[in-house]
């Protein structure tokens, strides 16, 4: 598992800037609250992640000076990840799988639109400088909390 990391700095995060994902025992996904299917996931995170229209109830973005991209807005997004200690472990996979893949989707077609390749054949061709500069628009920040115990609540 991923080492707790500490805040040393004592950031403040927003809350409208955490996407909060629940795995319930049921396997049922709960997504800002309201249950949504598995294949709702990756396009509903994209949204969250990207936040093209610069909507007031998606994660803030802040002025980033990126080297071959120059001045961008980058989103302050989080996405919290947590589930049921009844979750199955192939839902849970299948839903970390579908984060990932709006992560690698948005990646994928920032380096088509400005490389005429996808972010994958960078990585291979050992373009760093290019792909570290994707990585800095889409940050992958995903928080993995706890799994808690719904039973405890129902004693």
């Amino acid at each position: 598992l991923p080492q707790v990391q500490e805040n040393p700095d004592n950031v403040i995060v927003h809350t409208r800037n955490v996407l909060p994902i629940l795995v319930n025992g049921m396997d049922g996904i709960m997504f800002k609250g309201k249950p949504i299917d598995i294949t709702e996931l990756k396009n509903l995170t994209k949204e969250f992640i990207e936040n093209p229209t610069n909507n007031l109830e998606l994660p803030e973005k802040k002025l980033v000076s990126i080297p071959i991209f120059g001045d961008v807005l980058v989103s302050k997004q989080i996405v919290s990840l947590q589930s049921d200690n009844d979750t199955s472990y192939g839902v849970y996979i299948q839903v970390q799988n579908e984060i990932a893949k709006a992560y690698n989707e948005l990646r994928n077609e920032l380096a088509q639109d400005k490389f005429g390749t996808t972010f994958a054949i960078l990585k291979e061709t050992g373009q760093k400088q290019k792909v570290n500069a994707i990585k800095m628009v889409y940050p992958q920040r995903i928080s993995e909390a706890e799994p808690y115990d719904s039973n405890l609540a129902l004693r």
